[in-house]
């Protein structure tokens, strides 16, 4: 068996800064921390994090007054900052840049007088985040749709979650692009969710089965499941070696592995020697070097 391994994959550069600044905060202020909501959906990476004195909560008002807390990356509601100002936390907001863009987007169309629909799959942390910023519609591919009745000559501005497939969106956005032609479209999907997706569909054509490794609740790993099995191979969401079913592969001689962007490298690895290849081909290659600064309260 041989292992066509994926390039870009794992961390991306809002996990990275989210990670860094859980641990900062814990040498800085000690231990607990707490987390609001996990601060990326890999359960080793919140795990890892806890082990350290992090503690993970989804309410604000399950933490004590006064104490210290971090945001999760994938952003919150103004009504949570609020409850934490009225508890006196310390607040350590650790939203990705990428996710804050899309906020501060909502915000100005809404205040130009356009209506905002965004384009995300209903519950999710990010979109929870999303439309707690402003008055908006949501439009999930994964749902019947029907688009709001709208005069036509109305000004309309869609926006999209960052982590959704490349693919779904652009159908999605032209269901509202039909009918609001002119309508202005920030296609939001972050550059990694992008380069991940692009190079899954490269190891697709190459493998008979693609294993991601990543969380069930990360959409981003999701979506990277969907594209190879859009491409015709099956594929299969897993965390860790524990996960895998050595059924998947009977009469398979060439295994594709990619990971989300809140996927450890270390359980990659532990995927690999698990499935003990003869080979280990590199596909992709693309190289990624965006970093994001530290939010100002750790500066």
């Amino acid at each position: 068996m041989d292992v066509y391994l994926s390039s870009p994959r794992g961390f991306c550069a809002g996990v990275v800064r989210a990670v860094d600044i859980v641990e900062i905060a814990l040498e800085r202020f000690g231990a607990p921390v707490y987390v609001k909501h996990q601060i990326v959906h890999n359960p080793h990476v919140v795990k890892a994090l806890e082990d350290k004195g992090a503690l993970t909560v989804e309410d604000v008002d399950e933490i004590p007054e006064g104490s210290n807390v971090v945001f999760s990356a994938h952003g919150s509601a103004p009504s949570d900052f609020e409850k934490a100002h009225a508890r006196n936390l310390n607040i350590i907001d650790a939203t990705c840049p990428l996710v804050t863009r899309v906020h501060n987007e909502a915000k100005k169309y809404r205040r130009e007088g356009k209506k905002v629909i965004l384009v995300g799959h209903r519950g999710h942390q990010e979109v929870v985040g999303t439309m707690g910023q402003t008055d908006m519609a949501l439009l999930d591919e994964r749902e019947e749709f029907d688009l709001p009745d709208w005069e036509d000559d109305q000004q309309v501005a869609v926006l999209t979650q960052t982590t959704l497939s490349v693919d779904d969106t652009a159908l999605a956005i032209k269901q509202v692009t039909d009918q609001f032609p002119n309508a202005i479209v920030r296609n939001d999907i972050c550059y990694a969710t992008t380069n991940r997706q692009e190079a899954t569909k490269i190891v697709a054509d190459k493998v008979d089965v693609v294993l991601v490794i990543g969380a069930q609740n990360s959409s981003n790993c999701q979506r990277l499941r969907e594209v190879a099995e859009a491409n015709g191979i099956p594929a299969y969401l897993v965390n860790g070696p524990e996960e895998i079913d050595s059924k998947w592969f009977d009469g398979v001689t060439n295994v594709g592995i990619t990971s989300g962007a809140s996927t450890p490298e270390v359980m990659v690895q532990a995927v690999i020697d698990w499935l003990e290849p003869q080979n280990v081909f590199p596909v992709g290659e693309r190289e990624e070097d965006i970093t994001f600064v530290l939010p100002k309260e750790l500066r």
